[in-house]
């Protein structure tokens, strides 16, 4: 089991250990499982950090809820691209697929939220309906039992009072629907712009590979140039030495020939 222990008495090591790789993936897990759970809308920032470290206790390791806010803070700004990490293979985040796959979940279930709100929206209306109906007849009827003559006036008022009804819930539809859909918007566009910056990042991680590799290639050109010149150089240095040796031989074997000349002809 992993131990890390986090900020408590004065007594207790403050340094936080690393988060491994095993165990971001755990943070990532636990974050998405409690964002799934029906009460997750309800909760205060505190209690939901306080339940992802309740799973991750129960996975075996021991983090506090202000770590793993922390952790998944800058989870989230290497996803969205503010840091870099892995420059070797140009992987901008590398947890980015588990990470990816809770916001697309998020967004998912935002638009199951939408749907469902939209239409329990639209069953409360036809229930408000013929109660709306009743309540104003009621009402009309009393003030009906006030009147001396029946006239349109009742009936005028009676439509008046349903079409503010009416009015006032659709106002009322309309505005949290277009809450929710500019909250939505606002995330598919967050998500967009996360996807373009990514694969921009990618695009010119590629780009600078391929310029390090064309300066690879130059450099090695210039070493095997460098090297061949060098060789050529010795060979004329070698062929030199050869040439000298040559003459000093020539020059060794004609002095023998006179000298031997010399003796020969002193002999006779």
């Amino acid at each position: 089991m992993m131990e890390a222990g986090g900020a408590g008495a004065g007594g207790r090591d403050e340094r936080v250990p690393q988060w491994g790789a095993q165990e971001t993936r755990e943070l990532i897990a636990a974050r998405g499982e409690v964002e799934r759970e029906a009460d997750a809308a309800r909760r205060s920032a505190k209690t939901m950090w306080e339940a992802v470290a309740a799973r991750l206790r129960e996975r075996g390791y021991r983090r506090t809820a202000d770590q793993c806010k922390c952790k998944w803070k800058n989870l989230v700004n290497r996803y969205k691209g503010k840091e870099t990490s892995d420059p070797e293979n140009g992987r901008q985040c590398p947890f980015f697929e588990e990470l990816h796959a809770v916001f697309t979940e998020r967004a998912r279930n935002m638009r199951r939220q939408l749907l469902e709100s939209e239409s329990g929206a639209s069953v409360q209306r036809k229930l408000k309906r013929p109660s709306g109906g009743r309540s104003s007849g009621e009402s009309d009827d009393e003030n009906d039992g006030g009147e001396e003559s029946e006239d349109e006036k009742p009936m005028h008022s009676r439509k008046r009072k349903a079409d503010e009804k009416k009015q006032q819930s659709q106002r009322m539809t309309e505005k949290s629907r277009t809450g929710i859909h500019e909250l939505l918007h606002d995330f598919l566009a967050q998500q967009q712009r996360i996807d373009i910056q990514w694969q921009e990042a990618m695009a010119r991680r590629a780009q600078e590979r391929v310029v390090f590799e064309q300066e690879w290639r130059q450099s090695m050109q210039k070493l095997e140039q460098e090297r061949l010149m060098l060789e050529h150089s010795w060979i004329q240095r070698e062929e030199q030495r050869r040439m000298r040796e040559e003459a000093r031989a020539e020059k060794r074997d004609a002095l023998l020939t006179t000298l031997l000349n010399k003796l020969l002809q002193e002999d006779l």
